[in-house]
């Protein structure tokens, strides 16, 4: 059995995660990771069990891939959409919960928005995401309602200040 902690009593350090624009070979990863999200387990599933990310998407979007730097394991996901502007997706994989990655794919959308020119965005979040979009600064606007067969719950609707 081999042990993470080193001779010195400390684990060892890991790099951070490498936030890469996405290409038409993460598709899958991507579409796996959506579908086996445990944030849409149980009532939420129906609308992820057939949820593609294709490459087609991440063509015409602008999608953006945390990765492992030392196995290219990929720990989340964004798309930002820039017209109107929208966060249209964020996943977080399961293992890789509370370890940051949601925060380090915010900062990064951030920036993004800042360098196309954005001043705020769109955030229609997933009922239990809604305590993490306001922990980073996202700004209430209301409610978007259920849209029956897509969507049959109501969602909070946010706005993601960007720049300072």
């Amino acid at each position: 059995m081999t042990s993470a902690i080193t001779k010195s009593g400390r684990r060892p350090h890991r790099a951070a995660p490498l936030v890469r624009r996405a290409t038409a070979r993460d598709a899958h990863r991507l579409t796996r990771l959506v579908r086996t999200s445990r944030a849409y387990e149980g009532p939420y599933a129906p609308m992820v069990a057939g949820y593609r990310v294709g490459p087609d998407y991440i063509e015409a979007h602008r999608v953006f891939v945390a990765a492992d730097r030392g196995d290219d394991r990929v720990l989340g996901f964004y798309a930002l959409i820039l017209q109107p502007p929208e966060l249209d997706l964020m996943f977080v994989a399961d293992e890789a919960q509370g370890l940051g990655i949601g925060r380090l794919l915010i900062g990064h959308l951030r920036e993004e928005a800042g360098r196309a020119g954005l001043t705020g965005v769109r955030i229609v979040a997933h009922p239990p995401a809604e305590g993490f979009y306001r922990s980073v600064g996202a700004e209430p606007t209301g409610t978007v309602r259920a849209n029956p067969p897509a969507v049959l719950w109501d969602r909070p609707e946010f706005l993601l200040p960007v720049g300072a």
